[in-house]
């Protein structure tokens, strides 16, 4: 039997996307309420996604929309 790579995954991948997207946020000068806006979501939910308080878990569509609208990659938020 071949060796297996064991892989190594983010055990809390949410709180770094959270984390990614405030900081790229904050990068492009954009309020949560702006970004809320340019992606079609509420404000509150927006602020639920930044919150590390708030174990709010968000779709596919929500995270790429997300990417466009701050002009990163996938990879990007993703990212430690």
């Amino acid at each position: 039997m071949p060796n297996v790579k064991k892989i190594k995954y983010d055990n809390d991948i949410y709180n770094t996307i959270r984390k990614n997207i405030k900081k790229y946020r904050k990068e492009e000068g954009i309020t949560a309420a702006e970004l809320a806006e340019m992606v079609d979501l509420s404000h509150d939910f927006i602020r639920q996604i930044e919150s590390e308080k708030v174990k709010a878990n968000f779709s596919l569509d929500t995270f790429y929309r997300i990417a466009i609208a701050l002009d990163v990659s996938l990879d990007d938020l993703i990212k430690k």
